[in-house]
């Protein structure tokens, strides 16, 4: 994680970090929904504590705090939440600079959409290609996968974002499995030359890069 970045590695034994009113986020170093948490974080340049969670290795203030043992979770003061989603809309509208969200309602509502088809169609099919238990099935859902994101290649060309010219919560969910294609045996084929300069234009991002765990960063090496 660079050192100019306002995320930094807490220490699990104490919520909140050693700073007053400092919030925690237990996150996983390798996880598209920890990751997207943490993007939003640096986007907006929350100082936060990161404690870093890696397989079953759950510290014993996450066992206590939330039900689902799940990352991420999110500590602020005497508030726990513990669901991707929820956190990162908290975050952009508790620190409503820079926006993340239109304030128009019904843009808004397209975009939380969006979101929506994001995670039912591309997290889940991650998911369920990280829990894969052989390679025929692998092979399945790795091709929906990657024809479900060529398949919105013309969404990727009509703006210079995803659905529009201001960066948003929704290219703040993208991102992170673009960014694991590689890890994920994915090499996009066919008119993706939009979806190649999105990738570009948010993987140069200094908030994206400040938002990389060790791990991710590997993942393009």
């Amino acid at each position: 994680m660079d050192t100019a970045s306002a995320l930094r590695r807490g220490d699990s034994a104490a919520v909140g970090g050693d700073q007053p009113g400092l919030m925690t986020l237990y996150s996983s170093p390798t996880c598209y929904h920890s990751h997207r948490t943490r993007m939003v974080l640096a986007e907006k340049n929350i100082a936060i504590d990161v404690v870093d969670v890696e397989g079953g290795n759950l510290p014993e203030d996450l066992l206590d705090l939330n039900p689902y043992h799940s990352v991420p979770t999110l500590v602020d003061r005497d508030l726990v939440l513990y669901d991707s989603r929820v956190i990162i809309e908290y975050l952009d509208e508790r620190f409503p600079h820079p926006p993340l969200m239109p304030v128009d309602p019904v843009t808004r509502a397209q975009f939380r959409l969006a979101l929506f088809r994001i995670e039912r169609d591309w997290y889940v099919l991650a998911d369920e290609l990280l829990k894969a238990t052989d390679r025929k099935q692998a092979a399945r859902i790795r091709k929906q996968l990657e024809e479900s994101i060529v398949g919105s290649s013309d969404v990727f060309a009509a703006r210079r974002y995803f659905l529009s010219d201001e960066f948003s919560l929704v290219d703040c969910s993208i991102a992170p499995i673009l960014w694991r294609l590689p890890a994920f045996g994915i090499e996009l084929k066919g008119s993706v030359q939009p979806i190649r300069r999105y990738m570009d234009l948010v993987f140069a991002r200094r908030s994206f890069q400040d938002s990389l765990s060790d791990a991710e960063q590997e993942m393009r090496q």
